[in-house]
């Protein structure tokens, strides 16, 4: 039997075309990999049959919509993982699932490779090489685009000479990528980061500048997991396509930033995720409920580094591995209802409250009979700042 290559494949133009420009340049048979990540548009039968159409000796379609909610959206909602502190790892999340995918069915079908349709310039070379490495690392890892100068106007031609079918403009404006999670948006005029976004860019959000009514939903969180919307029980996938529709529907969710991308070039992105800065904003505020103060202050720094970590493509590294566990260890007690206001494009909590609460009414008010006794305050602060007070004595003397 021939050797095999299994390809990670969208049905778009450059993994399409990959499927004989693979063959071509390798000699192997490739079977082409289909991950349904909650991307949405075309049907995955179509996809698949596409694929065999384009010279794929066989065509796997894997709906692991819910595996990624809860295996890899809730993780990342428990650490509320913000790139750069405003990116929440559209794509990044997804591509350790599709490696892990990548990976177990090479080592199935006895292929020696995988393969994937990134550029040389992305983080998502990185992040499906790394993850492929982590979990087989016999396996080769080859990339049509980058290794065998796969350009888009070769492509292109490629599809066209060879029937392949597919329908694809040479001035195609943008490249996208979503999921259940959100979308990312990049180049044509995107590139010049003094354009103004317009609003073409967006399906997953209403322009938030048109007036509407606010909404107001409840989320109920267990143990740091959305698990239930206005009192009604949902699934972690459930709970995002529903704050997707809901915030979205007014506007929540769009980010205009200039990121540092793993390979050491700045990139202008555009994204859109209505139900990952929603979730988020409500799971940090139960957080500043429930965690203790000192804890909370630390878990701020793990965050940051959690979600550097995913998006450079280390999901499956021993780091990531071990802040899993700490993050884990700190949502036994995340549990309550947060009350949220979506309107014109924010995301703005109004309400709190949980039986693991940390905040104390009698301790708090400013009201005759509060419990908290100020008279030890005195004392505490002179305590606190005695080591400066001393350096300072020090300083005017040597002055």
């Amino acid at each position: 039997m021939a050797e095999r290559v299994v390809l990670a494949y969208s049905g778009g133009l450059d993994t399409s075309v990959g499927i004989g420009w693979l063959k071509d340049a390798t000699g192997k048979e490739v079977v082409a990999l289909a991950i349904d990540v909650g991307q949405g548009g075309e049907d995955m039968e179509e996809i698949r049959q596409r694929a065999l159409d384009c010279g794929a000796v066989e065509a796997v379609v894997i709906d692991a919509k819910d595996e990624f909610a809860n295996d890899y959206l809730m993780p990342a909602l428990k650490a509320n993982a913000l790139y750069q502190k405003r990116y929440p790892l559209v794509s990044a999340l997804s591509r350790p699932l599709i490696a892990k995918y990548l990976a177990s069915t090479a080592l199935e079908l006895g292929a020696n490779s995988v393969a994937h349709g990134c550029t040389g310039k992305g983080n998502d070379q990185v992040r499906f090489e790394a993850a492929v490495a982590a979990l087989a690392p016999d396996l080769t890892s080859l990339a049509p685009v980058r290794d065998f100068a796969l350009t888009r106007d070769k492509a292109i031609e490629y599809a066209a000479k060879h029937n392949l079918p597919i329908s694809q403009s040479k001035k195609s404006p943008y490249s996208i990528d979503q999921n259940v999670w959100g979308r990312a948006v990049e180049t044509g005029f995107l590139e010049d980061p003094w354009n103004a976004p317009i609003e073409d860019l967006y399906t997953y959000s209403v322009d938030p500048a048109i007036p509407r009514d606010a909404v107001e939903v409840i989320i109920t969180f267990t143990e740091g997991i959305p698990t239930a919307i206005d009192g009604k029980a949902v699934t972690p996938l459930e709970a995002v396509m529903l704050m997707n529709e809901i915030a979205g529907g007014q506007g929540v969710g769009r980010i205009d930033i200039v990121e540092d991308r793993l390979i050491g070039i700045k990139s202008r992105e555009i994204y859109e995720s209505p139900a990952g800065i929603a979730l988020i904003a409500a799971h940090e505020e139960l957080e500043n409920m429930t965690i203790e103060r000192d804890l909370a202050r630390y878990k701020r720094d793990v965050e940051s580094k959690w979600a550097e970590l995913v998006y450079d493509g280390l999901w499956f590294s021993g780091l990531k591995r071990s802040l899993d566990v700490f993050i884990d260890d700190t949502q036994k007690y995340v549990s309550g209802d947060i009350r949220l206001n979506l309107h014109a494009g924010k995301a703005t909590v109004t309400g709190r409250r949980s039986e693991t609460s940390l905040y104390d009414f009698n301790l708090a008010t400013y009201d005759t009979g509060d419990t908290f006794d100020q008279s030890m305050a005195k004392g505490f602060i002179e305590l606190w700042s005695l080591p400066s007070k001393i350096a300072a004595r020090r300083d005017l003397a040597n002055s």
